[in-house]
């Protein structure tokens, strides 16, 4: 059986689309933290296209690895010469696959993390981007306060340490390239996190300054935070998807990426170090990111919480069973259109009621098989970025939170560890603890979890907001899942949805 790398590319031409680009003569430009499903799916598939189509060859990506989970990411990209299939899987069934040959190099900082800050501070690194998670950023949700309480921040706050963390290893690169005379690079975070550039610079600028106060100073003055909006759903690869490459094309690939077809990028064209001519790969470079991606925040990362622990509950283990179960869709559909609607503002170009349908229409892609333990992990993170800020501006404008209250409600009850029918559920989450504790108090003394000040803020003291909770609370444990979804759609305005 033919093994995916460089060599096996021209036995491959002519069973898929495969790099018509020289990748010998492709040189590093971006160095990007956090190369998982999602970054090979988005951002180095928009890198690919466009050498694909001819621009310049100066902006090739160099992965970086600093968990040591990345270590298998590390022996499989390095191993196929940094090559692996992408495949798009439609929801009428058609399957779309290329090769993505954008990661020229892959660095694993555990095993040399010199090399990384090497690379880091070399003049033609002139983007250095992240996909670090929410929770990365060690940013405190209910205080926006840069948090170092992550055993890695704190490590390499040690003044006598090798970095090992990204900001570590940016910041020990950006003290070089001060301390040489080249000019900075920029900090571009593709995460989903609203105003993810600012978000990056406090993080950067805050770890910099318990450092070296002078490079914070630095760092402030002269780097470059772009905000940015990404949008494409990339489910965990799967055993079935590597075997599926493997039937359909003959040959092995180690860790293909599926995903659905819908990518969209938005990016504030902020880059004084340079950028590569994304436009002509499909990027929308505008200078104000907030309206896409409140949007998609608030619309698409919200309403991922909002189906997957009522669905959970419910006995569903995929996102497309949940919206194609009209008792669901409907929730959704009415989560997006009266709570989350009303907090965003115009987006230029977007129709809101086409889009929310449209999201409808992507989450039931049976093809995809994203499942709802995926957007469940470290769900202490999530909601509190995607869910809670709703419920915040709904309060603040005298709207309803019904159906947020009713989530985070769901939520709780998954907690406790159990799913509608009694089966155990398996939870991942870095505030797991904490986050029993306060169901074991909230089991004493319904409302009690909403004082999680990490998570809730000051939530857990509005008298509305907590009436709403304890009222979806009850209303679950006494009548379960679907009679509690089923009621409470019932009860509020009807849903307009058109197919």
């Amino acid at each position: 059986m033919t093994s995916l790398n460089e060599a096996a590319l021209p036995e491959l031409e002519d069973r898929l689309s495969i790099p018509s680009y020289h990748r010998h003569a492709v040189r590093t430009g971006i160095v990007h933290f956090g190369v998982g499903g999602f970054h090979r799916s988005h951002q180095a598939m928009f890198i690919d296209r466009l050498l694909n189509l001819g621009g310049s060859q100066d902006w090739g990506i160099c992965g970086v690895g600093v968990l040591p989970s990345d270590d298998r990411m590390h022996n499989v990209l390095t191993s196929q010469d940094g090559l692996y299939t992408l495949v798009l899987k439609g929801t009428d069934g058609t399957e779309d696959a290329r090769v993505i040959g954008s990661i020229t190099e892959y660095l694993f900082a555990p095993n040399d993390p010199a090399a990384v800050i090497r690379k880091l501070a070399d003049p033609a690194t002139r983007i250095v981007s992240l996909s670090i998670t929410e929770g990365g950023y060690s940013i405190n949700d209910s205080t926006g306060d840069f948090d170092p309480r992550t055993p890695d921040v704190l490590h390499d706050l040690d003044p006598h340490t090798v970095p090992s963390s990204a900001f570590g290893l940016i910041t020990a690169a950006l003290a070089q390239r001060r301390e040489h005379g080249t000019d900075p690079f920029t900090v571009m975070s593709c995460d989903n996190i609203e105003g993810n550039g600012n978000v990056a610079r406090k993080a950067l600028v805050s770890f910099a300054r318990l450092k070296d106060p002078g490079l914070a100073g630095w760092i402030s003055d002269t780097v470059a935070f772009p905000n940015s909006m990404v949008d494409r759903i990339t489910p965990v690869t799967t055993d079935a998807d590597r075997a599926a490459v493997t039937a359909a094309y003959g040959f092995s690939d180690a860790w293909p990426v599926v995903a659905e077809p819908f990518e969209q990028w938005v990016l504030e064209d902020k880059f004084p170090a340079g950028r590569p001519p994304l436009e002509d790969a499909g990027v929308q470079l505008v200078n104000d990111v907030e309206p896409y991606e409140l949007m998609k925040l608030r619309l698409l990362n919200a309403s991922h919480q909002v189906m997957s622990y009522l669905g959970y509950l419910a006995g569903y283990r995929y996102v497309h069973e949940v919206c194609t179960d009209p008792l669901f869709a409907d929730f959704v559909a009415g989560f997006m259109e009266s709570e989350a609607t009303p907090t965003l503002q115009p987006v230029p170009g977007i129709d809101l009621n086409t889009y929310r349908n449209e999201l409808i229409h992507r989450f039931s892609n049976p093809a995809v098989k994203d499942t709802l333990a995926r957007q469940m992990v470290d769900a202490s993170e999530r909601i509190p970025k995607f869910v809670l800020p709703v419920v915040r501006e709904q309060l603040r404008l005298g709207g309803p939170v019904d159906r947020a209250a009713l989530v985070i409600a769901a939520w709780a009850r998954v907690l406790e560890g159990t799913d509608g029918q009694g089966e155990p559920l398996d939870i991942t989450d870095r505030r797991l603890g904490e986050l029993r504790a306060a169901i074991r108090a909230d089991q004493a003394e319904p409302g009690a979890f909403l004082s999680l000040t990490d998570v809730f803020g000051d939530l857990g003291r509005n008298a509305r907001f907590e009436v709403a909770y304890r009222q979806a609370r009850e209303a679950l444990h006494r009548s379960g899942v679907r009679t509690a979804v089923q009621d409470l759609t019932a009860s509020s305005i009807p849903t307009r949805r058109t197919s």
